[in-house]
């Protein structure tokens, strides 16, 4: 019941900032400040650093929206929220854009009234398990404590996997990934479920990483991405082309460190020349300059380099690109056509 109260209670939240607030896209050019929500704190996907400054591969994505719009990945204001807090924030305006490993679902697109701009992340849920407990497989989790972030679709895909098996489990209600690291270090739960890749940042956040293991079983599809609110169609295709110029620059070759002379004069390359600004007009279309992708890019990479940075294997995250390689590469990365 108190779901689907907090449920309805943010669908009329989003239709009344849906109504009020069509005009994102000049608010944030008029306040000069990108408000991007993100999480309490994920290593890898978005933190602050030791001297304040919040890095990350979720926070590339806000950074480069930032570049786009304001020509300054600097100009932001980083709200952090959790698996409770992050809808309402976006609903009443609180953040323009958010972008916190969020999973793309009917409900959250259709009854909430969010629109998801694209997919920065193809993941799944799995499970983290303490190697002295002896457990290989999830299916050996019968009767277990779970840590559970409480306001996310884990709740719900534990629930449906549990009962899938047969089996039973207690849940331990979390509110913030921080709070969940205390409560499975101190032994509160047997397991601690989330996102895959969380579990792997939150792994290596441990003093003694080889002391956990992250179960083979991913029990769900969760594909992750920055969202906006429904009724703003420009300032969600600010959005969305953003994310899609990260990942097209990768496919084309354009990195952080080429993308500067290749900006000068066209290549051979028409669509690397419309992305970069030096033939038509897409940046006029969303109502930037020329040199939004530019700037984008600029700001902190390709989606190759965000991914490598922050969250490659060269990391102590060490994802490999898997599902989140390029087309071209076996991967179901890729970006519609600029043109």
């Amino acid at each position: 019941m108190k779901k689907s109260v907090f449920l309805g209670a943010l669908t009329v939240a989003g239709l009344t900032a849906g109504a009020a607030a069509a005009a994102t896209l000049d608010d944030v050019k008029a306040r000069g400040t990108l408000n991007c929500g993100v999480t309490t704190g994920l290593v890898g996907f978005a933190a602050p650093d030791e001297n304040g400054r919040w890095e990350g591969f979720d926070v590339g994505v806000c950074r480069a929206v930032a570049a786009a719009v304001l020509g300054d990945q600097d100009a932001i204001e980083f709200v952090p929220t959790t698996g409770k807090t992050r809808f309402t924030a976006l609903a009443s305006g609180e953040i323009d854009m958010l972008a916190r490993n969020t999973t793309w679902t009917f409900s959250r697109d259709v009854d909430l009234k969010f629109e998801f701009t694209g997919i920065n992340y193809y993941d799944g849920q799995g499970f983290m398990v303490p190697k002295a407990l002896g457990v290989t497989s999830a299916k050996e989790l019968n009767g277990a404590t779970v840590c559970i972030q409480t306001g996310t679709t884990t709740e719900l895909n534990l629930a449906d996997f549990f009962r899938k098996n047969n089996m039973d489990y207690e849940p331990v209600p979390i509110e913030t990934n921080a709070e969940g690291q205390q409560q499975y270090l101190a032994g509160a739960c047997d397991a601690y479920t989330t996102d895959a890749s969380g579990l792997a940042s939150t792994r290596a956040a441990f003093e003694n990483p080889g002391d956990h293991v992250i179960l083979p079983e991913v029990v769900s599809k969760e594909p992750l991405g920055p969202l906006v609110r429904h009724g703003d169609n420009e300032w969600g295709d600010v959005v969305r082309w953003t994310l899609n110029a990260l990942i097209a620059a990768e496919e084309y070759g354009v990195t952080s460190a080429n993308v500067g002379d290749m900006s000068n004069s066209p290549t051979d390359s028409p669509e690397v020349n419309r992305l970069l600004g030096t033939e038509g007009n897409l940046g006029e279309m969303l109502g930037l300059d020329k040199e939004w992708a530019k700037r984008a890019i600029m700001a902190g990479g390709n989606y190759g380099e965000l991914f490598e940075k922050h969250i490659g294997e060269n990391t102590p995250i060490g994802l490999s690109r898997g599902l989140n390689a390029q087309w071209t590469d076996g991967g179901l990365l890729y970006s519609p056509p600029f043109r």
